[in-house]
C-alpha cells in the first residue's frame, strides 16, 4: 500500500452493491484483515465520515485512506500450551511441532493472531531457561519450521549451545529430512534442485526461484512412491535440504510443477476432486487437507557439549496418515524407519 497519505479513491458506479472492505482489498492490494483493521481504527472515511466494513457502496462515494493501521506489538508471552518433547537435556530440547503453530510471534491483524499460541510461548512456560542469542522475541530458536509444517525442531537452552548449533547449521552439518506429498507424478526417481530463492516482487508473502540474485538453496529429493489415485496423480517424496531458506521445499517442488498438497500459496488446489480412477471412498466427491503435507521427519546433529551424534525421527502425524490412507492405501509403509544410529532416539 502506498506510503503517501491520504489516498483518495472514487467509487465507480459499477461497484454499487459491493461491500466496502471487499472493494478496498482489490484497490489497495492488501489483505482483508488489514483493511478491516484500517476501518476499525477510523483510518478509512467515506464522504468524510467513519463507517463500518460491511457498508454497501452505492457508487459515487469518495473514500479517503488516512494512514497505515497501527499494528499490535509483537510479544513473547509464556503460555501453558502442550508440547511434544522428544528429547531434553541441560543444553537443548527436540520438539515435535504440530501444524498450525507459529514458531514465534509474527503475522496477524489482532493481538491474539500475532502473539498467541506460538512455540516460543510454549517454550517459555515449559523450560526454566532458553538461549538469548536470537533476541527476546525468539528465545531458544535456532531454526524454524513454517506454520503449517509439522515435525522436529531443535531448541537451545543456553547461549553456548545456541552458538554451536547455529555453527552446525551454517556449515550444513545438520541433517534434515522431510516427507512431502506433492501433486503430479515426479518423473525422476531422485534429483537435486539447486535454485536460489528470493522474495516475490509482486506477492510479498511468497518466495520464488524466478529472480536472479536470491539466496542459494539446495534440496535433494527421492521418490518414495508414485500414486495413481482416484483423486489424481500424487507422489510421496523424501526431501533432504542443505540450506534452510524460507519456504524452501515448497518453492523448490512447486518450481518443478509439483506443489505440495494443501499448499495453496504455491499453486496446490484447495480440493482434490474425484475423477474416473479407482478406489473412490464411499460418498467422497472431493477431499481436502487443511494444512500442507510437509513434515520434518528426521533430524540428526552433533550434541553441542558432548560431541555425541543425536538422531531423531518423527512419524507422520495422524491427519497426514489418514489423508495418505484415503488417497494411497498403505503408501506410508514405504517410508524407511531409521534406526540403529549412534545416539538415535
Amino acid at each position: 500500500m502506498s506510503e503517501r497519505f491520504p489516498i483518495l479513491i472514487p467509487v465507480p458506479a459499477d461497484n454499487a452493491g459491493q461491500r466496502l472492505d471487499q472493494f478496498l482489498v482489490a484497490r489497495l492490494d492488501v489483505s482483508r484483515a488489514r483493511v478491516q483493521q484500517l476501518i476499525s481504527q477510523e483510518k478509512v472515511l467515506v464522504n468524510d465520515a467513519p463507517v463500518k466494513a460491511s457498508l454497501k457502496l452505492r457508487g459515487g462515494e469518495r473514500i479517503s485512506v488516512l494512514g497505515q493501521a497501527e499494528r499490535p506489538p509483537l510479544r513473547a508471552i509464556a503460555e501453558e500450551i502442550p508440547l511434544d518433547i522428544v528429547y531434553e537435556d541441560n543444553d537443548l530440547a527436540i520438539i515435535n511441532k504440530p501444524a498450525g503453530m507459529m514458531v514465534h510471534a509474527g503475522a496477524g491483524a489482532t493481538d491474539d493472531q500475532r502473539n498467541r499460541g506460538t512455540l516460543v510461548n510454549a517454550l517459555l512456560h515449559h523450560f526454566a531457561s532458553l538461549s538469548a542469542v536470537g533476541g527476546e522475541m525468539r528465545p531458544g530458536i535456532v531454526h524454524r519450521l513454517d506454520k503449517e509444517t509439522s515435525g522436529l525442531i531443535v531448541v537451545a537452552k543456553n547461549d553456548e549451545a545456541h552458538r554451536k548449533l547455529a555453527e552446525q547449521f551454517a556449515r550444513r552439518e545438520v541433517k534434515k529430512t522431510y516427507v512431502a506429498l506433492v501433486h503430479g507424478s515426479v518423473k525422476k526417481d531422485s534429483g537435486t534442485i539447486a535454485a536460489s530463492i528470493s522474495r516475490d516482487r509482486i506477492r510479498r508473502i511468497r518466495m520464488t526461484t524466478r529472480h536472479a540474485g536470491g539466496r542459494e538453496a539446495v534440496s535433494h529429493y527421492r521418490v518414495v512412491r508414485r500414486l495413481d489415485t482416484a483423486f489424481g496423480k500424487l507422489t510421496l517424496v523424501e526431501v533432504k535440504i542443505d540450506t534452510g531458506r524460507t519456504h524452501q521445499i515448497r518453492v523448490h517442488m512447486a518450481s518443478l510443477g509439483h506443489p505440495v498438497v494443501g499448499d495453496k500459496l504455491y499453486g496446490a488446489p484447495a480440493e482434490l476432486k474425484h475423477g474416473s480412477g479407482r478406489g473412490k471412498p464411499e460418498g467422497a466427491e472431493t477431499i481436502s487437507l487443511p494444512r500442507n503435507f510437509l513434515h520434518s521427519a528426521h533430524l540428526e546433529l552433533t550434541h553441542p557439549r558432548t560431541g555425541e551424534t543425536l538422531a531423531f525421527q518423527s512419524p507422520l502425524p495422524p491427519e497426514l496418515q489418514a489423508f495418505l490412507t484415503v488417497v494411497g492405501g498403505d503408501a506410508a509403509s514405504d517410508l524407511p524407519a531409521k534406526s540403529g544410529e549412534k545416539g538415535s532416539r
